[in-house]
């Protein structure tokens, strides 16, 4: 049973959370990718890792000083890791240099059996070798080059060590072989809209397909694992969560349920953030922890709309019982913003979540599909009983035809809330009504509502006019209305 077995961990949890625990002990692991790609940074936290035997770096690249100090600029400390210096021109303890110049066959074993002679001196639980593309110049032709790798990975691992070893990423069909001579690959792509790492192969040993979005910072390497809502999940009621506004609470028959997701639609303006917001004051009422995602403005702007309308933003905060998050969506992937929000639910018991707005959430998925990564969010926060509010902004302001969502995420939403603007009098109103309601039945009026230094205000059903959909009601003969 693989459970069984003690992995090797990589040193990046991330990494690790998609390796399922980490890499099968004494096998070999290709890191693949181009120039820049986080080859050699994501080794070095391997190497630092291990804490009970000997770590080796084996360097066919830069040399061991270059190395030291780049490790250090990452805080990671190479102070305990053995390296081997075999880069074109650097030197070892016994004087021994070694050039790009000099005969291929003779350098291309030369360089294997100085590997493993080290590696049967120091005996070291992990190996990194950066990287045996190095070796493809030194050798006469393809077939020997294959033939060093093999023989070189297969007695490193005999020695009871765990190899990691990189290779720069071409077209060559002599790099193309190492696929089928390690036991493992991590692939590394720098794509226009991100990093993205697949395991593409980990004999015996399962692991998260897929691409998952990863990082290189001034604390080395960071992998955000991509979010399978199905993998998470936890037992809670499905109890009614009321707004405070009795009004409102008619419209939607006692509130919204736990656990679901309501889709609050409109035009600019309308009042969509201040009324999802009248849920979390409620929440907090109760001691709950809320958390706002806002994609479209920042905290200042937020609290000051806030004050002005008497809703107690700023004492939540305060309290604990609300955390607003800016979210510049630029600066975040999708897997990235995808592991706040996990550790605002599974460490801080987040148990109202608002995503503010689903176009502002669209810049960060940048190309990919907006349903999928909503979906996959929406299903998790669900699953994990917590209660999901999107904010969704309509382009036309008035018309005959009311969208509800311009990004087809509707058929996520159990609860479906319309702001409109409508023309009355010579004068711009608003309302409010409930479209949808899967756990239960709705109010199937609107409503007038209004935004005041009060707060939010909902008024008496609208029975008295029609058209108000399209933003140009008429009011009803005395006939039509049954008098």
């Amino acid at each position: 049973m693989e459970s069984a077995v003690s992995k090797v961990a990589t040193g990046i949890q991330g990494l690790d959370e998609v390796l399922q625990g980490g890499v099968l002990p004494t096998h070999s692991i290709l890191i693949s990718g181009g120039p820049g790609s986080g080859k050699t940074t994501l080794g070095m936290h391997f190497l630092v890792e291990e804490t009970e035997g000997e770590s080796l770096f084996v360097t066919l690249g830069e040399t061991a000083d270059q190395l030291r100090k780049n490790a250090a600029r990452l805080h990671l400390a190479l102070d305990g890791v053995e390296v081997l210096d075999l880069s074109p021109g650097g030197a070892e303890e016994d004087g021994d240099t070694y050039s790009l110049l000099e005969s291929w066959d003779v350098e291309g074993t030369a360089i294997h059996d100085q590997i493993v002679k080290r590696a049967r001196e120091l005996q070291p639980a992990r190996i990194f070798i950066d990287s045996v593309s190095h070796m493809r110049y030194l050798s006469s032709d393809t077939f020997q080059y294959r033939k060093q790798v093999m023989s070189m990975l297969r007695k490193l691992t005999s020695t009871g060590a765990t190899v990691l070893f990189t290779s720069e990423q071409t077209r060559n069909t002599e790099d193309e072989a190492l696929s089928f001579l390690s036991d493992g690959i991590i692939d590394l792509q720098h794509e226009a809209h991100g990093r993205l790492c697949q395991i593409k192969k980990l004999r015996g040993s399962g692991f998260v397909e897929g691409t998952h979005y990863y990082s290189i910072h001034e604390r080395g390497l960071t992998l955000y694992p991509r979010l399978l809502p199905g993998e998470h999940g936890r037992h809670f009621e499905l109890n009614a969560i009321g707004s405070g506004v009795p009004e409102l609470d008619e419209l939607t028959r006692g509130g919204i349920e736990r656990g679901t997701v309501t889709l609050v639609t409109g035009p600019t303006g309308v009042g969509k953030t201040t009324m999802a917001a009248q849920f979390m004051k409620e929440a907090a009422s109760r001691g709950e922890h809320s958390v706002i995602y806002n994609f479209d403005e920042g905290a200042a702007t937020f609290f000051l709309r806030c004050d002005s309308i008497g809703l107690p933003a700023r004492q939540m905060t305060e309290t604990g019982n609300l955390r607003f998050e800016s979210i510049e969506p630029l600066h975040y992937n999708p897997d990235q913003f995808a592991n706040v929000v996990r550790h605002d639910v599974e460490k801080n018991n987040a148990r109202l979540v608002l995503l503010d707005s689903l176009s502002g959430y669209r810049q960060s998925v940048r190309g990919e599909d907006l349903q999928e990564r909503v979906h996959a969010l929406c299903r998790y926060l669900v699953n994990m009983g917590v209660t999901v509010l999107l904010i969704s902004e309509t382009f036309s302001i008035t018309g005959e035809e009311a969208r509800v969502t311009e990004h087809e995420v509707s058929y996520l939403a159990d609860t479906i809330i319309l702001l409109r603007y409508l023309e009355l009098s010579g004068e711009i109103r608003k309302t409010i009504g409930v479209l949808k309601k899967r756990t239960g039945d709705f109010e199937k009026t609107l409503r007038e509502f209004e935004i005041s230094r009060f707060g939010l205000k909902v008024g008496e059903p609208l029975t008295s006019l029609r058209g108000i959909l399209t933003g140009m009601p008429e009011m009803l003969e005395d006939r039509e209305r049954g008098h």
